[in-house]
């Protein structure tokens, strides 16, 4: 479930960690990484998140990630709370675009008060706003969910696959321990024309497909845990020009700072990281990051 502040709070609060220079969380906020030689964006981010002791500001935490390269972020929903505070926050901060949804885990719980539908066309109407450039996260998760919650599960993501088609808006996937079941729908349903695996977790089988299909594989700072080398081989064989990079902050901080609270601003962990491990020149991959990004989800102006 979706725990997410409110976007009054959020918006109002203090700027201290913003960039590792205060406290946040257990262990506080990593230092800043070195700035980047070209500019990308966070295409995955939950600014409402609690994040540790307090909420950072969105310009805050937006000016801390602009100081390092990341220039820009999406910021995605995954309940109707988010997704509502999503419309409020691309409005006060042209910085962000956003995306809306029922995250798989969260649609069967709607199901289960009989709000499905109408959590349904609430989505739909929120992705109306001009700003609003995807529909996400949405998708399979068979770790968290089971039993009868994964037919309301199912049944969701197969709506937000016809609300993105009809909008023509980008489909951002959850997809958790059910890769072959995500793409089977999206075969069925007949997929958007711009689809995005946020946090891809799949191997190299599930990138050679993805590469066949044209569908982004976004990477976040688990292609840098030491345990994670099947995201390694899965990055070595995605096509260069579907590759995004995100953070999916304030979770899966990238090491060396894995377990501390994540934010935009670490992206750049992450990009080198990935830099590394395909031999690319690291300015290049800054350049393609960004252009698949825009080719995602169309220009932050």
């Amino acid at each position: 479930m979706c725990n997410s502040l409110s976007p009054a709070a959020y918006r109002d609060s203090g700027t201290d960690g913003a960039a590792g220079t205060g406290r946040s969380g257990r262990q506080g906020f990593p230092p800043a990484p070195e700035p980047l030689p070209a500019p990308v964006m966070d295409n995955h981010t939950h600014l409402d998140f609690p994040n540790g002791d307090a909420p950072v500001g969105i310009a805050a935490a937006l000016d801390a990630a602009e100081a390092v390269g990341v220039q820009g972020a999406v910021q995605v929903g995954c309940d109707l709370a988010s997704s509502r505070f999503t419309v409020e926050a691309v409005e006060l901060d042209s910085r962000l675009l956003g995306a809306v949804a029922l995250h798989p885990n969260d649609a069967p719980e709607y199901a289960l008060r009989g709000e499905l539908e109408d959590a349904l066309a609430e989505i739909e109407r929120l992705a109306s706003h001009p700003r609003i450039r995807a529909i996400g996260e949405t998708g399979l998760d068979f770790f968290r969910t089971e039993g009868e919650g994964l037919v309301a599960q199912r049944y969701s993501f197969r709506r937000h696959i016809d609300i993105a088609k009809r909008l023509g808006l980008t489909l951002q996937i959850h997809d958790r321990d059910a890769h072959s079941d995500v793409v089977q729908v999206l075969r069925e349903e007949g997929a958007p024309e711009r689809v995005v695996f946020h946090c891809f977790s799949g191997d190299e089988g599930l990138a050679r497909i993805c590469n066949e299909a044209g569908w982004n594989m976004s990477f976040a700072g688990t292609v840098t845990f030491r345990n994670s080398a099947d995201l390694r081989a899965a990055l070595a064989v995605a096509d260069p020009d579907l590759v995004l990079v995100e953070t999916d902050a304030p979770f899966l901080t990238p090491h060396p700072h894995r377990g501390r609270p994540n934010a935009s601003y670490m992206v750049p962990y992450t990009v080198r990281a990935m830099a590394e491990l395909t031999g690319t020149d690291l300015a290049e991959l800054c350049g393609r990051l960004s252009a698949n990004t825009l080719r995602a989800y169309g220009e932050w102006a």
